[in-house]
């Protein structure tokens, strides 16, 4: 992992830890046991995603509902099997191996198979997270995938500048 997203890492796990101790001490001081609905549950769809991407969608996603904008994810991580039966399709599809790579990636190449990006939907809560995402370092990654995110910065920095597709990674 490099500098910059180790730093992400520690930053995202260091503000899911204070907000877990903020509730379980708010809630241990009233003399309650916590639910589990109460303590920090990660969204739906982060199973199998790189555990700082799964806290900063999380954490993103549970902002755009509270400015009750619909933000979910559509795709996350992808076994090799998946993401091979897309490749296969993307061929059949497009035609050429080239051509195929500007909307999915085969295996060995893609971030989803190693849990590092996901897909996101409805296009308004896509176009929430373009717009937001960088709070927690998340930023769409190309120009013909509107749905299409990743964890590639710190936290409240710019985005780096989009790729016009996945061929040209």
């Amino acid at each position: 992992m490099n500098t910059v997203l180790g730093r992400v890492a520690d930053r995202i796990l260091v503000t899911m830890t204070a907000a877990a101790a903020v509730t379980v001490v708010g809630l241990g001081a009233a003399g309650a046991q916590p639910e589990p609905r109460e303590q920090f549950q990660s969204a739906a769809g982060t199973e199998g995603l790189d555990p700082p991407l799964a806290a900063a969608y999380t954490l993103a996603e549970q902002q755009a509902h509270a400015e009750n904008v619909p933000l979910s994810i559509t795709s996350g991580h992808r076994t090799y099997e998946q993401q091979l039966w897309l490749w296969q399709d993307g061929l059949a599809t497009y035609g050429s191996p080239e051509e195929a790579r500007r909307w999915v990636l085969p295996p060995e190449e893609s971030t989803h198979v190693s849990g590092r990006a996901v897909d996101v939907g409805p296009q308004v809560g896509a176009q929430w997270l373009e717009d937001n995402g960088n709070r927690w370092g998340l930023c769409r990654t190309f120009d013909n995938e509107w749905w299409h995110f990743e964890l590639v910065t710190a936290p409240g920095a710019p985005c780096p500048p989009r790729v016009p597709d996945a061929s040209r990674r």
